[in-house]
């Protein structure tokens, strides 16, 4: 079944042997996201794990959610997961499944745990069932309406799902064992009363099941052979075994554990996502500097690189930090193959060719990417008026050749893709700012070698100022400066990097303005950019800055 030499992870070797042994004769995963927010960068690995396996293994995979808590799902959310499963290049099995198409199943399964003597209904607060709970160190004690009836429970069941109890009145709990050394098998809660409109099934129902008890289930009625989740699910392992063996379920899916993502200077909490959100620290889930797949997405990270990510951090039992270098990594990796290539200028100087007549307009011919010829060129105009970058040039002309590669007053450079050119006087403004560089260009040295005497010190890029147009660029950086963001000694939004965001308006070559929305480019010599997804036009073209040429944060 293993058609590359990538050695198999554990997981695939437990399916390969499955297979083999006649187990299943084709596999089935899920990908099963609670839509309370947008997928994360952990998610991205999730699915392309179960998504994944499916492909390799001619299974197939599910996009189920579980909706077990209306309070804090939203429409917005399964709408957004989708499109998010769909852009990483993923398709799902037949229709997209809820936990909410199954209620019904789960009312009659929480029926026959009571008639079974395996569920009651318990009417602690919620502060006296945690001290009934007990500790990891000290077991728990028996609920005082542990010993109700058959009848008393099937009868509060029903009230409770009539509508009868106010919110935390009462729950369905498991029968299990208090004194359980894993805490989550001291009588879990089965049922809770949620008296709010939800998003698939609207006023139906006024009690809701809890996810332990609804995600076995999910599995054993979509016929899921190898339900993976992560490492933190691994206690709940024995609850959601217990639940297979006691209801009649129609098959027995087994749960498999790997390692969650932790990535360096990330946050991948939903719930501190959130309130980043909510405290408008970002513009939105989808601002370019969350982890959010819709984020990523936004910022211009592609599919494949992603996925590429995915697949070189492996799948392992033990959890670890994975440097966020090796994301960058796979993001470089990919748009250096295929980000077509073009020039901005970030902070324009105005040059002059005084041996240019005014109005003269040259076509210089570029590479829409210089390893890729079958991509085309591009036609860039060439005229008296250029802008360069303003730390390309410099008066002082000590500087030797190996500490600055640029334009020297007096010395030459090569402008990208064109003529050779000499800087010959300045323009200064009162203040002694420099608006101005008057230059000569030399003949003959448009995609040839100037004579053996002039020896240029480098190359710059450059955009013409008569048919450049201004673009509104967004300079990303890492949202966090710590690490480990959420590490637990302070409130993690105290380290949130104050210079994640600046925005700069530039001077962008012609053909920019033919680029679509999350269109990919080399700015040749500053970054990787992206045509913003949402704001860029061609009348006002934005452009988010996706990733440094270099890693910047290298210690």
């Amino acid at each position: 079944m293993n058609t590359t030499d990538k050695p198999l992870h554990f997981l695939e070797q437990i399916i390969e042997k499955d297979l083999a042994d006649g187990r299943f004769s084709s596999i089935c995963t899920r990908f099963p996201p609670e839509p309370n927010g947008f997928l994360h960068v952990g998610h991205a690995k999730s699915i392309c794990l179960n998504f994944g396996l499916a492909e390799r293994f001619n299974g197939r995979c599910n996009l189920r959610f579980d909706d077990t808590n209306p309070e804090k799902e939203e429409q917005v959310y399964v709408d957004a997961i989708k499109a998010d499963v769909r852009w990483l290049g993923f398709q799902w099995a037949d229709d997209v499944r809820y936990a909410s198409d199954y209620f019904d199943a789960f009312y009659e399964w929480a029926l026959h745990l009571i008639r079974a003597g395996n569920a009651y209904v318990c009417e602690l607060s919620a502060e006296k069932a945690s001290e009934y709970r007990g500790w990891a160190t000290r077991p728990g004690k028996d609920s005082p309406y542990r010993s109700r009836t058959v009848e008393e429970n099937l009868d509060l069941f029903e009230r409770m799902r009539a509508g009868e109890f106010d919110e935390g009145a009462s729950v369905l709990r498991a029968k299990i064992d208090m004194t359980s050394p894993n805490m989550n098998m001291r009588d879990p809660i089965l049922y809770r009363i949620r008296k709010q409109s939800h998003h698939q099934t609207g006023d139906k129902w006024c009690i809701y099941p809890s996810y332990d008890f609804a995600h076995g289930q999910e599995d054993a009625i979509e016929g899921v052979t190898h339900s993976i989740c992560t490492l933190e699910f691994q206690d709940h392992k024995p609850l959601y075994d217990w639940l297979i063996e006691n209801l009649p379920v129609p098959c027995k899916p087994r749960q498999y554990e790997f390692a969650r993502l932790n990535l360096s200077y990330t946050v991948t909490s939903k719930r501190k996502l959130k309130q980043l959100v909510d405290q408008r620290v970002v513009s939105g889930w989808d601002d370019p500097r969350m982890p959010t797949i819709s984020g990523m997405r936004r910022r211009g990270y592609t599919p494949s690189a992603i996925r590429q990510f995915c697949d070189m951090i492996g799948v392992t039992r033990s959890d670890g930090m994975v440097d966020v270098a090796m994301l960058e990594h796979a993001i470089r990796d990919d748009l250096n193959e295929n980000a077509a290539r073009a020039m901005a200028v970030l902070d324009p100087l105005k040059v002059v060719i005084t041996n240019l007549p005014e109005g003269e307009v040259q076509e210089v011919i570029a590479a829409v990417h210089p390893n890729r010829p079958e991509r085309g060129q591009r036609v860039l105009p060439f005229t008296r008026e250029i802008f360069i970058d303003r730390s390309d040039f410099t008066e002082d002309t000590t500087l030797s050749r190996k500490k600055f590669k640029r334009l020297v007053l007096g010395e030459w450079v090569r402008l990208r893709n064109a003529y050779v050119i000499r800087a010959d006087e300045v323009v200064k403004d009162e203040s002694g700012t420099i608006t101005e560089v008057r230059a000569t260009l030399v003949p003959g040295t448009l995609g040839e070698k100037p004579s053996a005497e002039i020896r240029p010190r480098g190359v710059i890029h450059w955009v013409s100022a008569i048919h450049g147009r201004q673009a509104e660029l967004r300079i990303y950086d890492r949202l966090f400066t710590h690490e480990v963001p959420d590490r637990g000694e302070d409130d993690f939004v105290t380290c949130v990097n104050s210079d994640s965001l600046r925005v700069v308006q530039a001077w962008i070559e012609l053909s920019l303005t033919d680029a679509v929305a999350e269109q990919c480019f080399q700015f040749e010599r500053e970054g990787y950019f992206v045509a913003d997804r949402y704001d860029y036009t061609a009348q006002k073209p934005v452009f988010n800055l996706t990733i440094s040429l270099k890693d910047t944060w290298k210690k």
